[in-house]
Order: C-alpha cells, then sequence, then structure tokens
C-alpha cells in the first residue's frame, strides 16, 4: 500500500512533484494544499487543494506526509519559509529521488528533496534538507550541499565542494573541487570557480555577443 502524501503548491513544480511522485515512488499523492489568501482553485491535477491552515484537519500529521513543491523564489527563501512551516505542524517531509538518477551516497540525503533524472551523486556526498537537483547534474565525492538550495540542470560540482544554505547555481554552472560556497549564493548559467565565495556573492559567467555577421552570410549552412 502507497503511502499518502499532500504537496504544497499548485504551481509548474507542483504538477512535476504529482507526475514524478505518482509514477515513481512509493507515495500516492491525494491532495494540494496552498495558504488561504492563494486558494484561487478547488481541484489541481484532479484532487482536492485544500487551504493550508485547514491542512491538518483533512489530512493529519499521523496520516499524511507533505512536500513542499517551490521554486528558487527569493533565494529559496520562501521554500525555506514552507519547509519549517510544515514541520512545525508535526509532518513527515518526503523526498523524492528518482529511479533514473545514480545515487551512491547511501542515503545521506536529507527531507523534502526532490531529485530528478540523470542526476550523479558520488559516494560520501551528503544532500541537506530541502535541496532540488534539476536533471543531469554530477555531485562529486564528498561534496556537501546545505539546506535549502537550488541546483539547476547540468551543473559539475566536483569533489570536496561545500555549498552553503540557500544557494542557487544555474544551468551548466561548473565548481572545481575542494572550495566553500558561502551561503545566499548566485552561481548563473555558464560560470565557471575555481576558488572560494564568500556568501551571499553573485558570480555570473559571459554571455555569448551576437556576431556582426548575419546568419545569411555564412557559407556552409
Amino acid at each position: 500500500m502507497k503511502k499518502p502524501l499532500a504537496i504544497f503548491g499548485t504551481g509548474d513544480i507542483a504538477q512535476l512533484a504529482h507526475f514524478y511522485f505518482s509514477t515513481d515512488s512509493e507515495y500516492e499523492v491525494v491532495a494540494f494544499t496552498v495558504d488561504a489568501a492563494y486558494l484561487t482553485e478547488t481541484t489541481f491535477c484532479g484532487l482536492p487543494v485544500i487551504a493550508f491552515e485547514e491542512v491538518t484537519k483533512h489530512y493529519p500529521p499521523e496520516q499524511c506526509e507533505v512536500f513542499v513543491a517551490l521554486s528558487y523564489s527569493k533565494l529559496n527563501a520562501v521554500r525555506k519559509e514552507k519547509y519549517l512551516a510544515v514541520k512545525a505542524l508535526g509532518y513527515r517531509l518526503a523526498s523524492f529521488i528518482s529511479s533514473h538518477a545514480t545515487a551512491l551516497n547511501e542515503g545521506r540525503t536529507g527531507e523534502n528533496c526532490f531529485i530528478f533524472e540523470d542526476n550523479t551523486i558520488q559516494p560520501f556526498v551528503t544532500i541537506g534538507n530541502n535541496v532540488t537537483l534539476w536533471s543531469g547534474n554530477h555531485i562529486g565525492h564528498h561534496s556537501n550541499i546545505k539546506d535549502h538550495c537550488f541546483i539547476a540542470s547540468h551543473v559539475v560540482i566536483s569533489g570536496g565542494v561545500e555549498i552553503g544554505e540557500q544557494c542557487f547555481i544555474g544551468v551548466n554552472a561548473t565548481l572545481r573541487d575542494h572550495i566553500k560556497i558561502g551561503e545566499k549564493c548566485v552561481i548563473g548559467a555558464g560560470a565557471l570557480l575555481l576558488a572560494d565565495a564568500e556568501p551571499e556573492g553573485v558570480y555570473i559567467g559571459a554571455a555569448t555577443e551576437r556576431s556582426k555577421v548575419p546568419s545569411t552570410r555564412l557559407r556552409g549552412i
């Protein structure tokens, strides 16, 4: 028998969470929940949407687990706030680890984590609570990703890297081995980090500029 699960959120990530948990986990999604102020529909993905202020009445903590399906808004602060609110009500928070991910860290993964397909998590990696790993990342051995981080797709985190709380790391970023990323850092798409990053740093990779030669003048294309 599958475990009942309520999902916090009714956006795109909540819809993705419903898909993944429904097709590749030991859970059965039974409802969605949002703050009453944002309750604009009574059903989502064919399931009831309950005001968060009343969720314990309908799905008490001893009978249901919760997954907070939110993005990296405000440097993951919104997801962190709701994670803590759910935890304060006594709920256990579920994690999703795709069966198509390679997770060799022997269960060193916290709660409310969302780990998509094609992630490679090497031995001795520690992943904290409320961490999202979008598809296709490499997490090198002995690295430590702390709570409330969001790692976008195809990021390379080399061995022995420490990433502080509430960091965002963009698509195709590369972090060399044995560096420390301070809390609340933003590392943009395609950035290359070769040294430690102080807290609240912003690192943006160089964007590709348009050529002065138009496409219609290129030969062989």
